[in-house]
């Protein structure tokens, strides 16, 4: 994939009408008003988003792509690099936390290596590497723009894997020792935040190491031309800042929600890597944003931001760092009882209620 063709990519919009039938629907049953409030609204854009009311759900799938970054070199993070590849291995054998958090919960789960730094394939682990890790932003770019656009791929192709699968609805997740790192300053460079506001304590770091992370951060943007209160001008200059600062696994993510766009798909967004890389798709082409889903606030500083520049508004706010995808897979059991509730709710007609009237618009 070029450039020119990444930049030509259109979306559709998700079916208005069919949003409002299962809105409709809503409205017959015997309760208040909205009263599943965002719960409601959430299954009314899968809904819009498929194109059709939704006959079941039953068909989940995790897509979590791991990779590497050289930038843990500069101290951003308690472990190294080799704790990467240790939990792609756990993602491999169903062991890691989130296999763990989903056990008999009936969702697939697919890791992706996009960039671990390791020669072997990993047992259970999707090969789709594109080089062993990116580079140390503090003192190199992350990437050329030929393994950024090769990452994308990987990701579009991982949705268009899905579609095959006949999965009706995905969850993204991340695994990258460091990568709350790149996460900010991706972030930082396409927003014009201050990154001292927006960088955060990762998988746990002292006051120290968090001071130090921020200097990292801070070196980063000033060693390829990123300056605070400087916004992002154009697609160009994102997929830029993707190649200077980002990583792998945020290409690798942002390719999957484009992917995901122009195939119809519903995705789940889980913390602050995943939902960084949804405003990368989201400003690289423009409506993909209509088949994000926001789970989780997350702790990092910049998962909101992100969030609140999609205009999408998470449910759960559980102060949740994880990663893996363990905040959008609990999203997952809630659209199960508001898919119940739809599908079979009692009706004000069944009830022999009088139904109540709507005065205000959605």
């Amino acid at each position: 994939m070029t450039k020119e063709e990444l930049f030509s990519l259109k979306i559709d919009k998700p079916d208005r009408e069919i949003h409002a039938r299962i809105k409709a629907d809503f409205d017959a049953l015997a309760k208040p008003i909205d009263g599943m409030g965002d719960l409601e609204t959430m299954l009314c854009g899968i809904g819009a988003m498929k194109r059709q009311v939704p006959k079941n759900l039953s068909k989940k799938v995790l897509v979590v792509f791991c990779a590497d970054t050289d930038v843990v070199e500069e101290g951003v993070s308690q472990t190294g690099k080799k704790v990467t590849r240790q939990v792609a291995e756990l993602l491999g054998e169903k062991k890691s936390t989130v296999a763990i958090l989903t056990k008999d919960y009936p969702v697939e789960i697919l890791p992706v290596d996009i960039g671990i730094d390791c020669d072997d394939e990993i047992a259970g682990v999707w090969n789709r590497k594109v080089k062993k890790g990116a580079g140390n932003i503090a003192k190199e770019s992350a990437m050329t723009q030929e393994e950024a656009l090769r990452a994308l791929e990987a990701g579009m192709e991982a949705a268009k894997y899905c579609v095959k699968e006949g999965y009706e609805i995905a969850a993204t997740g991340e695994m990258g020792i460091g990568n709350t790192t790149t996460s900010t300053a991706f972030y930082c460079a396409v927003t014009g935040e201050d990154p001292v506001e927006i960088t955060g304590r990762g998988a746990g770091l002292s006051d120290e190491g968090l001071k130090k992370k921020t200097e990292v951060v801070k070196a980063a943007l000033s060693l390829h031309g990123f300056a605070c209160g400087k916004e992002a001008s154009d697609r160009d200059s994102v997929l830029g800042a993707l190649c200077s600062v980002g990583g792998l696994d945020i290409a690798g993510l942002t390719g999957f929600y484009i992917g995901c766009a122009l195939e119809h798909i519903p995705v789940v967004i889980d913390g602050f890597i995943s939902a960084v890389s949804a405003l990368a798709a989201e400003y690289l082409v423009p409506g993909t944003k209509e088949y994000m889903i926001a789970s989780h606030k997350g702790r990092e500083r910049g998962c909101m931001g992100c969030l609140q520049r999609l205009g999408l508004h998470p449910v759960i706010d559980a102060n949740m760092a994880l990663g893996e995808g363990t905040g959008a897979v609990l999203l997952f059991p809630i659209l199960d009882m508001i898919f119940n509730l739809y599908q079979s709710g009692t009706t004000f007609l069944d009830a022999s209620i009088g139904q109540y009237e709507r005065f205000t618009k959605e």
